[in-house]
């Protein structure tokens, strides 16, 4: 992976990137990856999303459940995970906006 020079300095780097080196096979399956853009000074990890997972519908579940829970369980100095380029779940294609409208009785057939 390639980093900017304040990031390849960073001391917390080589612990980040083993965390997600135990996730990118996942990722890479669906034909998608991470990179390292930037970790603030406030402790926050800033990704890119690769390939397939800069598109996925379910990028927005990827990251909390997997990227941002193994990575915070490696390094637990990290106090959120964001992605420069996801598409939050309200504007997927895919999503459900509101609640959910309970389908219509269908009446039970008299025998």
């Amino acid at each position: 992976m390639t980093h900017s020079a304040a990031v390849e300095d960073h001391p917390l780097l080589s612990r980040i990137e083993l965390a997600l080196d135990s996730i990118r096979p996942y990722l890479a399956a669906d034909g998608g990856n991470v990179r390292v853009l930037e970790i603030t000074d406030d402790m926050v990890l800033r990704l890119e999303l690769l390939g397939a997972c800069g598109t996925c519908p379910m990028s927005p579940m990827t990251l909390k459940a997997g990227v941002e829970e193994s990575v915070k369980k490696a390094v637990p100095e990290i106090r959120s995970v964001e992605a420069i380029n996801i598409t939050p779940m309200s504007e997927q294609p895919a999503g459900q906006t509101g609640h959910p409208v309970s389908p219509i009785p269908v009446p039970t057939p008299q025998f």
